[in-house]
């Protein structure tokens, strides 16, 4: 599409909402120059805005599984369907709650912010309750699997919404690019945080194992895997009780991260208002799986996102388990989560500089040698930090670069269908639709796996078949889902150039808009 032909189809369809007509035309051309700035205060209260999702998050998908298995004791079996029930029950609310919000009409909160505010106090109350060990055995997995299910629709109407935010802050690319950066520099601090609550309260409590046969050797001496068992007095309540103080740390940082969120930041009210009107929710599906950029990008991201999501379910349990370091594995997760945290800056600037495709390839497959190095070698606990200082790296670059990139699709469609306006929630969620629904998928296969190999509950040290297992689900199936991710990707259109191109465009649309508007005032002077 010619420049001037884009112009002339967005000044008849407009694609921005119409704003009210300014009485001094001069304000209005004065406002171009200022259009989308946003401080550093507002990109910083932006980005805080996301940590809850991450904090809460890191908690559930380190610990969750082995919280199920070894304090509430829940059979492998049932652990592996509410881990996977709650994670597709998400998944299946992220389209229904991102047509919903693309659907809600401006209010003097901005489109967004409401669905933020409502939602927060019920998520932390449904969080911390799956923290809790009910006193009856038999309603154990349903307490469960409800207040699972319950947390994870209540974020939903945080997170999406919160997601689909960054095109409402702004309408300049460069600043969402800014912003998107302080948000994942945030959120990947925000699992430093979640990881370190949770793990250093929790590690500081863990139960004793429990000998089996496993850990007798012929001579008749018992042998603990990595473990302390002998010397440490903690019963299983005080553990039960560490994860309800985590919990309740943790729902306290979300509070206060959602009123930062909602205190920090305003929506641009002419990027609020829908200009036309909404359309059903099968024709937002129809759209957004009928655009072909956005479904090469999803489903790129879909398997390098899943290959993450494995090794961070089973690490935990790999690293106390098949490592032996029983005592160290909290350890060694935040060391992951502050390499992470320390990398975002650096990916930043390398997908400016070197192109955000060239960004996926170099930074997913930086940490696929460390991922074969760690089970290849004898158990040793300097290569485990070495391996999660290289893992850290590349879980920062799949943090940052899909939501960096969700918005230059959302460009390109405007760009295509000028329109169109008001969808940009539905892309946000389907994007998590698809992850987490994956997710779900993932946590629920290698807890059943685990259950097949033979899992011991609370077992001081596993059988053998339970080590291959957990050494597949954190270095070869992740491998190969990262490969497969990256050649889907190969396909994805939007290169450097055609991203600036539609940025050009865009920019002129609106000065095509705005000049419109001008010249609609002074006529209404004149007369």
């Amino acid at each position: 599409m010619a420049k001037g032909e884009g112009a002339e189809q967005y000044a008849a369809a407009s694609l921005l909402p119409t704003k009210p007509i300014n009485q001094d035309g001069i304000k209005i051309a004065k406002r171009r120059d200022n259009n989308g700035r946003l401080s550093m205060c507002s990109k910083l209260c932006y980005a805080i805005g996301g940590a809850p999702y991450q904090i809460t998050g890191s908690a559930l998908g380190f610990f969750l599984q082995i919280y199920l298995l070894d304090v509430a004791q829940l059979d492998p079996l049932y652990a592996s369907i509410i881990l996977f029930v709650g994670r597709a029950w998400d998944a299946v609310t992220d389209p229904t709650v991102g047509f919903l919000v693309s659907r809600s009409r401006w209010t003097r909160c901005g489109r967004m912010m409401p669905w933020i505010l409502i939602s927060t106090p019920f998520a932390v109350l449904t969080y911390f309750l799956i923290w809790y060990v009910p006193p009856v055995e038999q309603g154990k997995v349903l307490w469960y699997l409800v207040f699972y299910c319950l947390f994870q629709s209540l974020q939903t109407c945080f997170h999406v919404p919160y997601s689909a935010l960054t095109m409402f802050i702004s309408m300049d690319q460069k600043e969402r690019d800014s912003a998107t950066a302080y948000r994942m520099t945030v959120e990947v601090l925000g699992t430093v945080v979640g990881t370190a609550i949770q793990g250093q309260i929790v590690g500081g409590a863990i139960a004793p194992c429990l000998p089996g046969d496993l850990d007798v050797l012929d001579n008749g001496n018992s042998t603990l895997l990595g473990s302390d068992f002998n010397i440490t007095h903690i019963s299983l309540d005080e553990t039960k009780q560490a994860y309800l103080i985590a919990s309740a740390v943790i729902c306290t940082m979300y509070v206060l991260c959602a009123a930062v969120l909602f205190l920090g930041v305003r929506e641009q009210e002419e990027c609020g208002r829908l200009k036309t009107e909404p359309m059903s929710f099968f024709e937002g599906v129809r759209m957004v799986m009928g655009y072909g950029p956005y479904v090469k990008l999803v489903m790129g991201f879909l398997f390098t996102s899943l290959a993450f999501m494995l090794l961070e379910g089973n690490f935990a349990l790999f690293i106390t388990y098949t490592l032996g370091f029983r005592n160290d594995f909290q350890n060694i997760l935040l060391v992951i989560m502050l390499s992470g945290t320390l990398s975002i800056p650096f990916w930043q600037w390398f997908l400016i500089r070197f192109g955000k495709k060239t960004a996926v390839y170099i930074g997913i497959t930086w940490a696929v040698p460390f991922m074969i190095l760690i089970v290849c070698i004898e158990s040793s606990l300097i290569v485990a930090y070495v391996v999660s200082v290289a893992a850290g790296v590349s879980v920062a670059a799949a943090f940052l670069l899909p939501w960096s990139m969700l918005p230059d699709v959302v460009d390109d469609f405007k760009v295509k269908n000028p329109d169109s306006s008001g969808h940009e929630a539905i892309f946000y969620s389907f994007y998590v639709f698809f992850t987490k629904f994956a997710s779900g998928i993932s946590l629920g296969i290698s807890t059943l796996s685990l259950d097949f190999a033979g899992y011991v509950t609370r077992g001081c040290s596993q059988p053998d078949a339970v080590n291959l297992t957990l050494k597949v689900l954190v270095s070869p199936a992740p491998v190969v889902l990262i490969f497969l991710g990256l050649f889907i990707f190969k396909t994805y259109p939007i290169d450097e150039e055609r991203r600036q191109g539609n940025r050009k465009l865009l920019q002129e649309m609106r000065e095509s808009d705005q000049d419109s508007e001008t010249e609609s005032t002074e006529l209404g002077s004149a007369v």
